[in-house]
């Protein structure tokens, strides 16, 4: 894969910009903020989506397939860190002399001048940035916006705000985060993910570290996860908040109801607040506390911010209804880390009532599964009822001999709770003749998971009502 050089400059002006890989979460979020902003945008990708559909009805070229030709008279190119060296693309622009910009660089290109809210951590930025996003909206602002999700009440993942806020998903994947002029920081949680990128953990940690003391205003950080508190610990920011559940938490989130809709009380400055969400988890209860630091930082009165955070419902791909056959309710979570996992899962808990839950998972990366196949037995085990595994989706990696989804599969205490099966079909097959009336089936992963959610609907309905799709 193609490794960004975040130390070339970028230039005052990107003139007519094409994307290679347009289609993706975070770049259509991108490109669509470029048109919006008046410029000239093309792109490309391998196939096509519900993305390139939308980037191309609001103004974009969009082709389908990579080729040199659908670079055009492009002035620069924007490119993603799965891209591969031998895109051609990517090579006639090399040689040509057209700037290559990483998505983030060209991200750092449209904030420039603005108040930027950055959300980071190894889980729960999504969400985090989303209530944020819903939150200011409800408040009476018009922040522009990149999530690296579509948040659902808004039907989009980014937007171009008159106000001089801007807030953004921070991508810590690679080091990116580092790139953007923050303002204010929202750490939701440092744990280990990415050692693959940088090879420590105290490498990790310390991007954090010098993301967070480089904001020039607040820093907002967990109390209650291990690596956040390593960091806050060697923080030298003069304002910094922290929340969640800890005794310790400067806003401390505290009884937190689940039975239904999500209840809580945050404690901030003396004062009590009452919230409620409309999306399920504990974990979320949480991440609204660290919205609710954040907003109540940039001067906006405490139970108004709980209240405005109380308006967002959800974002896609994340614990995501797609549809219920004889019963069975099929979901989608991009939960692909053994946290993220196990608040997926937990969270499903507490709404499936009397029914089961059913995990599909799909591992992302054979570096992590590798690194953490035990880690993800543990979680889906204890968490669901069964558990069907598929193979690895390896995006920007290269395959690993003896890495696959058996991996997980055969860490499982109980052999009998799950099934390695890479085919789709058999898959969906599987989880139709085990799924009964009131289950829960939720697909788990940052991949294509998602795909094979019409065979597991399929399959639902040939077994339980006697029709096929």
């Amino acid at each position: 894969m193609i490794k960004p050089d975040f130390s070339i400059e970028i230039p005052d002006d990107l003139g007519a910009v094409h994307f290679v890989g347009i289609g993706g979460s975070g770049m259509s979020g991108i490109a669509k903020l470029f048109i919006e902003s008046g410029a000239t945008v093309t792109g490309s990708d391998s196939r096509e989506s519900a993305a390139t559909e939308a980037i191309r009805d609001i103004g974009a070229t969009v082709s389908i397939g990579h080729d040199a030709a659908n670079v055009g008279d492009a002035d620069t190119l924007v490119v993603t860190g799965a891209l591969w060296p031998d895109n051609p693309e990517y090579l006639l622009a090399k040689e040509r002399g057209i700037p290559v910009l990483h998505r983030s660089q060209a991200l750092a290109w449209l904030i420039r001048s603005r108040r930027l809210v950055s959300v980071a951590g190894a889980h729960g930025k999504t969400t985090s940035t989303g209530m944020i996003v819903t939150a200011l909206l409800a408040l009476g602002a018009d922040p522009s916006f990149v999530n690296g999700g579509v948040i659902e009440k808004l039907g989009t993942s980014s937007a171009w705000g008159a106000d001089e806020l801007f807030v953004v998903e921070a991508d810590e994947s690679d080091g990116s985060f580092l790139l953007y002029d923050t303002a204010v920081a929202l750490i939701t949680n440092v744990d280990p993910d990415h050692l693959d990128h940088y090879g420590s953990l105290e490498a990790f940690q310390q991007a954090f570290v010098d993301f967070a003391d480089a904001a020039n205003e607040l820093v907002v950080i967990s109390s209650d996860d291990a690596g956040a508190v390593a960091v806050t610990e060697r923080l030298s920011h003069s304002r910094v908040v922290t929340f969640g559940e800890s005794e310790n938490a400067d806003v401390r989130v505290r009884d937190i109801l689940t039975d239904g809709p999500v209840r809580f009380t945050v404690e901030a400055g003396g004062a009590s607040y009452a919230g409620s969400l409309a999306v399920p988890g504990r974990h979320n209860a949480i991440n609204a506390a660290g919205a609710f630091a954040v907003l109540t930082g940039l001067g906006f009165e405490p139970q108004a911010v709980l209240d405005a955070i109380g308006d967002f419902g959800g974002t896609k791909r994340r614990f995501e209804l797609h549809g219920t056959v004889d019963g069975v309710s099929v979901f989608d979570d991009y939960a692909h880390h053994p946290t993220e996992v196990d608040a997926a899962l937990s969270a499903a808990r507490t709404v499936v009532g009397d029914g089961r839950i059913i995990a599909v998972h799909q591992p992302h990366l054979y570096s992590r599964t590798r690194l953490f196949a035990r880690e993800f037995a543990e979680v889906l085990e204890s968490r669901a009822d069964h558990t069907i595994v598929l193979d690895v989706y390896g995006a920007r990696e290269d395959p690993e001999p003896g890495v696959t989804g058996a991996l997980v599969s055969e860490r499982f205490a109980d052999a009998g709770s799950v099934d390695f099966i890479a085919d789709w079909q058999a898959a969906a097959d599987r989880v139709a003749e085990i799924a009964q009336p009131g289950d829960y089936v939720v697909t788990l992963g940052c991949g294509d998971v998602y795909r094979i959610v019409p065979q597991l609907l399929g399959s639902l309905e040939k077994v339980h009502t006697g029709t096929s799709r």
